[in-house]
């Protein structure tokens, strides 16, 4: 055993007496890591395009031959359920896996590391990170994102200049009634008009908008923190936990009997062997880490450039137009979409702390 009861890796000698595979799984999780990668950068490019759309409806004519009518009603029902109804299934299963995710960590990592004596600053960082996530991800479920009603349209009417490409003047809500200001929309999930729409997001069971935007924001950029100060945390006691033990320094005979020095893929193959779930944590964290991460950089664009996911998915992107099958149709037409509404980086920042509303409805008073 380690100083403080921590299993002690084995010596070089029992690694001879050993004959372990070489780590086919690793090669195979990170070859569906970057096909989920693929995919989630295919599909944010084919959204644009027809393709997407008639792969998925094709997909699902031939799925609707192999499965029977009564399964394909319920399952038609649970999604319609869980992403075109208001509920709190995404939010409970949030809680649940950042509740599994931190009683991991400190059941497993925070009592290791102390013993490997890390500064507690450092293993207390995590903790501090879920507090202000949580108060956040609290402010994006509650608060009020910008509903347009008949009692404050008229504000709402004066705020932003309307852009006739994709926001017309003296535009109706065929379902709330009210007149639509620039850069609103009608959710068909929270059944009303959102003002400055960003998104529906499940997560948080809420809109998106003018009014909680800035808590949103700052509740994705402490979820990637957190996910990455966890990360970092698991990898550094693993590799402070294989220096301590000399592990690096042994041999292994290998499946043809050959003794072959401890590499890398050999490494990771027996950590997740000794620590199972810190290897699972870290692998889950780290692949988190990345996909926040790029969310995040994906709302700094949006947020610099002063728009919403809304209007950058309904904007006319010059990429698309260069695709074949859109150059030859669209080169005569003039572009569809300006955004008319980015004022310079840090103007642009600001209106997401201090949406403009705010400042319409303070020279008001």
């Amino acid at each position: 055993m380690l100083e403080g009861g921590m299993p002690e890796l084995p010596a070089e000698n029992y690694l001879n007496k050993r004959n372990i595979p070489r780590m086919d799984f690793l090669i195979l999780f990170l070859f569906y890591v970057a096909l989920v990668l693929i995919g989630g950068v295919m599909t944010c490019i084919c959204s644009k395009t027809q393709y997407l759309k008639g792969l998925v409806k094709g997909g699902a004519q031939a799925f609707s031959y192999m499965i029977p009518g009564c399964l394909q009603r319920a399952m038609l029902g649970l999604l319609h359920y869980l992403f075109h109804t208001r509920n709190y299934a995404f939010v409970i299963l949030h809680l649940i896996l950042q509740g599994l995710v931190y009683t991991e960590y400190t059941c497993e990592i925070f009592g290791y590391c102390q013993e490997l004596d890390f500064s507690m600053c450092y293993l207390l960082l995590p903790y501090l990170l879920l507090i202000v996530n949580l108060v956040f991800f609290t402010l994006s479920c509650v608060t009020d994102p910008g509903t347009v009603t008949k009692a404050n349209e008229l504000s709402f009417l004066q705020v932003y200049e309307f852009s006739e490409a994709m926001f017309p003047k003296n535009r109706r809500c065929s379902t709330c009634g009210v007149r639509k200001p620039a850069r609103s929309k009608h959710c068909s999930v929270c059944n009303w008009c959102v003002h400055r729409f960003d998104h529906h997001c499940v997560w948080v069971n809420n809109c998106i908008g003018a009014w909680n935007a800035k808590y949103f924001f700052i509740y994705l950029l402490t979820l990637t923190a957190s996910a990455a100060a966890m990360a970092t945390v698991s990898a550094v006691f693993l590799v402070q936990l294989v220096m301590v033990s000399d592990l690096y320094l042994g041999t292994y005979v290998d499946d043809l009997g050959h003794s072959q020095a401890i590499d890398t893929v050999f490494l990771v193959q027996y950590l997740f062997l000794t620590f199972p779930r810190i290897v699972f944590l870290l692998g889950f964290v780290l692949v988190l880490s990345f996909l926040l991460g790029g969310f995040l950089c994906f709302a700094l664009y949006l947020a610099a450039t002063n728009q919403t996911t809304n209007e950058w998915y309904r904007g006319d992107r010059a990429w698309c137009q260069q695709c074949p099958h859109v150059a030859g149709a669209r080169s005569a037409e003039p572009p569809v979409h300006r955004n008319i509404y980015s004022h310079g980086l840090w103007s642009n920042l600001r209106e997401i702390f201090l949406p403009a509303t705010a400042h319409y409805e303070r020279k008001k008073k």
